[in-house]
């Protein structure tokens, strides 16, 4: 299957030159980050979203939706390959809220992607549901900041046991004043069957929070969104936030449309 490139272009708000390139790498890989929401509205009625390509299509380029790390970057690695760019698709520990002590699995779906004539591969990830995550690829360098306004962001090698190296991407927190590591991951690549077992592991286990709390992102040029359950936290770039409770499932609904661009079947009910 390939990807309708035209439709997915228009999607996310891109035009340019088609050409496996580093800056229409960045640029592409921005304009998703602003274009679509991060969402686990399916796991949350206690669907296993499809990572079939076409029903990707259907529901984040053609129905107004969003999707979690699976979804983005399985729709995004397509559209990458349909440009001329090699992907390797990968999987990371989360490390957001981890003690050091704690073994995640990995569970997150990022990718390298490899540009013609450049001397190494990029980390690209639209599908991070985090205010940490990376607007534009970042090359795999150790210790090379990357400024992408007005977030930054930085790879770390760590020392551990197996036989390949140890990447961790962190971000830069301005209220903190430091690095924060994000997720940890190898280059072992993952093929498309890993994922689906790992969506359905978070969309289905009664103990993974995808299936039990609403989690909604929406990347602005100006600010982040976010929408915890019924918390909605606007977070501007010097780190000042605001928060407010929702009212009710229904004020969740408007906030989604009105705030997130998420459109949902009219008779749609999100549970209390």
């Amino acid at each position: 299957m390939t990807i309708d490139l035209d439709a997915y272009l228009r999607r996310i708000g891109w035009t340019g030159e088609r050409r496996p390139t580093a800056d229409v790498l960045r640029s592409v890989h921005r304009a998703h980050m602003l274009g679509i929401p991060f969402e686990n509205l399916d796991p949350v009625r206690g669907t296993a979203p499809s990572l079939a390509l076409p029903d990707l299509e259907a529901k984040l380029v053609g129905g107004g939706r969003g999707g979690y790390c699976y979804e983005h970057n399985s729709l995004f690695a397509a559209a990458l390959t349909a440009l001329g760019f090699r992907v390797t698709l990968l999987a990371a520990r989360v490390l957001v809220g981890a003690k050091p002590e704690d073994v995640r699995p990995r569970t997150h779906m990022l990718m390298l992607t490899h540009v013609p004539g450049e001397p190494v591969p990029y980390v690209s990830d639209v599908g991070f549901g985090s205010i940490g995550a990376l607007l534009e690829p970042l090359p795999l360098v150790a210790d090379a900041e990357l400024h992408d306004s007005p977030r930054r962001h930085r790879l770390v090698t760590a020392p551990h046991d197996g036989p390949l190296e140890l990447w961790k991407l962190q971000t830069y927190d301005v209220v903190e004043d430091g690095w924060e590591d994000q997720y940890a991951f190898t280059v072992e690549p993952f093929e498309a069957p890993d994922y689906e077992v790992i969506n359905w592991h978070i969309a289905t286990n009664p103990r993974s929070p995808f299936s039990k709390l609403v989690y909604v992102q929406r990347t602005l040029p100006d600010a982040h969104l976010a929408l915890t359950g019924r918390k909605l936290t606007e977070s501007a770039p010097d780190g000042s936030r605001k928060e407010r409770e929702l009212a009710d499932a229904d004020e969740v609904l408007r906030v989604l449309a009105d705030d997130f661009g998420i459109r949902l079947p009219e008779g749609t009910r999100l549970p209390e």
